[in-house]
């Protein structure tokens, strides 16, 4: 199979290797892209973490809660340009799909743009769609929402760079007060900052560990002197890794960005504030939404370049 610059611009956005390195993987791997992911990794020369595609859509992540604080909901509607998304005209409509988001029983985004478009009912959402990218000039695409609820609590909420990033944090606590809800809204900037994927360790599946192991156990195959140690010794260094890896991608486990001595976890900084408050407080999950987020524009000129490099 022929590998096209396009193929190694790709992989290289959604590694962070470089391109000769990604030229490797995927002559090695016969142009399978999720193989030469895996071939870069098992060489160590993937990151594991990094996003599938650069964030290049503009548009805007939108979160409101309901004024009693049990219901929120969080929106992303893309656009092409910078320009637009900071538009009033595009951001009132934004608000709009967000408060059609607030009651919508549609399971996913298909069902929620063939459902009546609340404004005006003789349309549907994805025609009352159609209608604002005429009047806007502009694509648009509605690409996801998600609805929290919680009767045992309340759900706090956090927007970064005017839209670029959209949080709800779910809190269950049997106390609301300021001192609480200041938890909460600094937990929303805490996921909005470092990226978690899951709330606690309890959510990571054991084939996501296993997998994990395997990669590091390749990493260390590969490693000469690394290789050459026990294999109790080899084991114990595998389950650093994996432990060091979930304190960075559950929330809970997270070292919480405010903490004095740069050691408090978030799950400590809530239970100080739980016992400050006499509260039980429990963050029972998040939802986080990035503008873009592994989406990309057209970038012709990079790819150019890649050929031009690799001599294709």
């Amino acid at each position: 199979m022929a590998i096209t610059a396009g193929m190694v611009k790709e992989l290289r956005e959604m590694t962070g290797a470089g391109m000769m390195d990604c030229k490797k993987a995927l002559t090695a791997t016969e142009g399978d892209m999720d193989k030469a992911v895996e071939w870069l990794r098992e060489k160590g020369l993937a990151t594991a973490q990094k996003k599938a595609g650069r964030i290049a859509a503009e548009g805007l992540a939108m979160v409101q809660v309901s004024a009693d604080g049990k219901k929120a909901v969080a929106v992303e509607v893309n656009s092409e340009t910078d320009f637009v998304a900071k538009n009033e005209k595009f951001q009132a409509y934004v608000a709009q799909v967000a408060e059609q988001a607030m009651d919508t029983t549609a399971a996913d985004i298909d069902a929620f743009l063939a459902e009546p478009w609340k404004f005006d009912t003789t349309k549907s959402v994805n025609e009352a769609l159609a209608g604002q990218i005429a009047v806007i000039g502009e694509n648009m695409k509605i690409r996801r929402f998600a609805q929290v609820s919680e009767d045992a609590g309340f759900i706090a909420s956090y927007t970064h760079m005017g839209g670029k990033i959209g949080v709800l944090v779910d809190v269950v606590t049997d106390v609301v007060n300021d001192a609480v809800k200041e938890m909460a809204k600094n937990v929303a900037m805490q996921v909005a900052a470092l990226k978690p994927l899951y709330t606690s360790d309890k959510e990571v599946s054991q084939e996501y560990i296993a997998h994990e192991k395997e990669i590091l156990l390749a990493q260390i195959m590969n490693d000469p002197k690394e290789s050459q140690k026990p294999e109790k010794v080899i084991q114990g260094m595998i389950q650093g890794r994996v432990n060091k890896e979930l304190k960075e991608i559950c929330l809970l486990d997270q070292v919480y960005v405010k903490a004095e001595d740069g050691k408090q976890s978030v799950a400590q900084y809530v239970a100080q504030v739980a016992k400050e408050a006499g509260a039980k407080i429990e963050i029972k999950g998040f939802v986080r939404f990035e503008t873009g987020e592994g989406l990309e524009k057209k970038e012709e000129d990079f790819a150019a370049e890649v050929a031009k490099q690799m001599g294709m």
